[in-house]
């Protein structure tokens, strides 16, 4: 069982990607309401991300938007981020609002449509060489909404032809993350709709291609946890989508729903990946992907950070030796005791002293709250 000192410094070391996104204005398909303070560009984000990081140390990187946070110049975006003691992590393109595919992008059965799509994913390569980024975040939505409407081999076909075309352009350090989803914004039929489809075409593409898990993108009751212990024993999984659901892709702070199932899938991610930053062997992008539509959006990602630091804490508390021991045996209650142990000690105490050993703030809600500096940047936008 791991030595408190050891957990402490694996705490201080846990960071993980803040998404842009979630700090500027975002919506549900039926509006989007403003949220004072919200950013209004790709610049202001990168602030909000610093601010972020200055009260937690917890900011691995800055993943962006393409083309939501487009500008005229990644490599003074690149030093700006640098300036802010932060990096460009993840470059995600966006193949879901240009007129053109409304009948899919990178599967299109027009050439011309499916060329721009590709030309566009081009494009996020040549800003990830620009930013220094290594991770080409990819989700695809193409699908259908009706029987009939698309030939599935065909599709498939053609999405995977797109997609060779395009690892041809990585180098040899980038990696393409496939990410899936169950369905949405195709109702009918999704391309990539679960970590299968996933793992084939990353087999399929290469050791530059690996899988995303999005903890919003399965059907309910799906075993998470699993498909995580699966795709790490294969070497297949390069990344993962921190938020929290209640029916669908809900998007919601992460931890806010179902703790214990992120506390399992904290288990089995220890069991293949050191997931302290400063180790060279962490070999995942861990990002939060939440869109905040109801909360403004700094204390949001403050408070899913703190979620994340305190389910990891209680993770490393799990006897991995033990609980062995027992599944072996087939002791079937010991073993989930040992997990339960874990899950229900109060690490807030630990978390504390790690706080106050890196001169943080304790409460960092409470900061945020009262804080003059946020409260300005707050004013001055709206």
């Amino acid at each position: 069982m791991m030595e408190l000192t050891e957990i402490k410094e694996k705490i201080k070391n846990f960071k993980v990607e803040v998404p842009s996104w979630g700090f500027g204005k975002s919506g549900t398909r039926f509006h989007a309401f403003h949220i004072p303070g919200e950013a209004r560009n790709v610049y202001e984000k990168i602030d909000d991300a610093a601010f972020v990081n200055k009260i937690t140390d917890a900011v691995s990187a800055v993943a962006i938007h393409i083309p939501w946070d487009k500008v005229e110049d990644y490599k003074a975006l690149k030093e700006y981020a640098e300036e802010k003691g932060l990096k460009i992590g993840a470059v995600n393109p966006n193949y879901f609002e240009d007129e053109d595919y409304l009948f899919g992008s990178l599967s299109n059965f027009n050439l011309e449509i499916r060329q721009k799509a590709i030309d566009q994913t081009f494009e996020c390569i040549e800003i990830m060489k620009q930013t220094n980024s290594k991770i080409l975040s990819m989700w695809i939505p193409d699908g259908s909404n009706y029987p009939g409407q698309i030939d599935f081999n065909k599709s498939f076909e053609l999405l995977e032809d797109s997609l060779k075309q395009i690892t041809k352009h990585l180098e040899k350090d980038m990696t393409m993350l496939l990410e899936y989803k169950f369905f949405e914004p195709a109702f009918y039929s999704t391309l990539l709709f679960d970590w299968g489809t996933s793992y084939i075409l990353s087999k399929e593409l290469g050791k530059n291609v690996k899988t995303l898990v999005d903890l919003g993108h399965h059907p309910q009751g799906t075993n998470i946890e699993y498909i995580v212990s699966l795709l790490s024993q294969k070497k297949k999984l390069g990344g993962f989508h921190f938020n929290s659901r209640k029916y669908a892709d809900d998007d919601l702070t992460v931890g806010s729903l179902n703790p214990y199932e992120l506390f399992l899938i904290f288990v089995e991610l220890n069991k293949f990946f050191d997931l302290s930053a400063e180790s060279q062997n962490q070999k995942i992008s861990l990002v939060l992907d939440q869109s905040h539509n109801v909360k403004p959006k700094i204390p949001a990602v403050v408070q899913s950070l703190n979620n994340l630091q305190i389910t990891y804490a209680k993770s490393l508390l799990v006897d991995y030796e033990k609980l062995k021991q027992a599944q072996q045996n087939h002791d079937v209650v010991e073993a989930e005791e040992i997990l339960k142990e874990a899950y229900e000690t109060d690490v807030r105490g630990i978390l504390r002293e790690v706080r106050q050993e890196k001169g943080l703030p304790e409460d960092t809600i409470k900061y945020v709250n009262e804080c003059d500096e946020y409260w300005k940047m707050v004013r001055e936008r709206d």
